[in-house]
């Protein structure tokens, strides 16, 4: 897609989470439109189930709302690595700060 950013974000997760053993380090990607809206994003997770369902709580969101993004995570996601996701995409949010 043209005129779309592309942006990554990342965290530690805890030593005995599976993210961890495998890569070290937990990554997302996102691609947003230059508005802000994010169209596709991915993630290193290790579960196609978890992958989907943290790009459901992100695709058509902008990257900007942070306050209706980080609840959303904090309501529908409870597994280990919640606050790698919150730290990954807080990170990739000050890049996209950064580029505007």
């Amino acid at each position: 897609m043209k005129n779309t950013l592309y942006l990554t974000g990342e965290a530690r997760t805890n030593l005995d989470n599976a993210i961890t053993k495998i890569y070290g380090t937990f990554y997302m990607a996102f691609e947003i439109e230059e508005n802000g809206v994010i169209v596709n994003m991915d993630s290193n997770a290790t579960l196609r189930l978890t992958r989907d369902f943290i790009r459901g709580i992100f695709i058509g969101k902008n990257i900007a709302d942070e306050d209706l993004i980080t609840d959303e995570i904090l309501k529908r996601y409870n597994a280990s690595s919640t606050k790698a996701i919150i730290t990954a995409y807080k990170d990739a949010l000050q890049r996209y700060k950064k580029l505007k």
